[in-house]
């Protein structure tokens, strides 16, 4: 297991870096310490906002960055080139990368360029001290069960990783431990065949549910969208976002961008609230690693009390505005 090689790929947005490089960069770190190994972080942008520095004092032994205006915005082929490239010339041994809309895209395409294997939305990671392998845990079955995921012959182990699944370390007074290098790429490298005309934001404006400490989600025991008005100011006093099952979507209570599940968002906060949420097997798959679960529901044997921390069983109407009011006080606010 000596000497072992992990790379992490950073998100770089609008020119910052995301939080998930950096709990990814820490998870990498403490997988490199149990083998003796190096960590390696890798950026794609158009242009950095952030000092890179901040990922050495994070963990990383060496950062690699690239920047080319056709990387300023989400291009799919050109960075999977790029990666391909850098990836064929260093050869590591693992690679991680955030589970976020751009990696589910992109790393499909990059293992495949590699031919290699991918784990996609792991809640999991260590390493296997017999056989040096990286024991990737995701969930299977529609959430209903935790699978452990090897790849013991293709090379790089690659794992997509959901955001705060991990916590990020704190290097507020770390020195940085590497040295930031910029790798030569081919031109050609840069050539794409996509055209990308410009970015269209959520209509509804909301903030990113997977970015948020706080999610207060609603389902169809709302009865009626304007209900959801409840949990969007239960969320504001909270300093959080709205979050909605499948159900209360495709009733079009929210839009799309709130919806949490397999085949919505997952989001891992530190306080998830679950209101009129039954706790179908697909939402629960989509929330289940948040730290701390409270679930609202008239149904004491809904399945959201199952994986509930707290579970208030009783009238959402009746329960979530007193609450609401309760906190209010707590926070002093107006």
């Amino acid at each position: 297991m000596k000497g072992k090689q992990f790379f992490v790929l950073g998100e770089v947005r609008d020119g910052h870096i995301h939080s998930v490089t950096f709990e990814l960069t820490g998870k990498a770190r403490d997988l490199a310490d149990t083998c003796g190994g190096t960590v390696t972080a890798v950026l794609l942008s158009g242009g950095l906002a952030d000092d890179p520095e901040t990922l050495l004092r994070s963990g990383a032994d060496r950062l690699m960055t690239v920047e080319h205006p056709v990387l300023s915005m989400y291009n799919q082929e050109a960075e999977v080139k790029v990666l391909a490239h850098i990836l064929r010339q260093e050869r590591p041994d693992v690679v991680l990368a955030p589970a976020t809309t751009s990696g589910r895209t992109t790393l499909p395409a990059l293992a495949a360029e590699l031919e290699t294997g991918l784990t996609a939305d792991c809640t999991g990671l260590e390493m296997d001290p017999e056989t040096g392998l990286l024991l990737q845990t995701r969930p299977a079955i529609g959430g209903n069960v935790m699978a452990t995921i090897k790849t013991p012959v293709r090379r790089p182990q690659m794992a997509t990783v959901r955001p705060r699944t991990f916590r990020a370390p704190d290097c507020s007074n770390a020195l940085p431990r590497g040295e930031v290098t910029r790798p030569e790429i081919p031109p050609e490298l840069f050539e794409s065949r996509v055209v990308n005309l410009g970015i269209e934001r959520a209509e509804d404006g909301g903030s990113n549910i997977q970015d948020l400490d706080v999610v207060v989600s609603g389902g169809k025991g709302l009865k009626r969208p304007e209900s959801f008005r409840m949990l969007e100011e239960l969320a504001a006093l909270l300093g959080g976002g709205v979050g909605a099952s499948r159900p209360a979507v495709e009733a079009k209570w929210m839009g799309y961008p709130h919806q949490v599940g397999l085949s919505g968002k997952v989001v891992a906060p530190k306080v998830y609230i679950a209101a009129g949420i039954s706790g179908a097997v697909q939402h629960l798959a989509g929330m289940q690693t948040a730290g701390y679960v409270v679930a609202v529901n008239r149904d004491p044997d809904a399945s959201i009390f199952r994986v509930a921390d707290l579970g208030l069983c009783g009238d959402l109407f009746d329960i979530l505005p007193r609450l609401t009011e309760r906190i209010r006080k707590e926070v002093g606010a107006e």
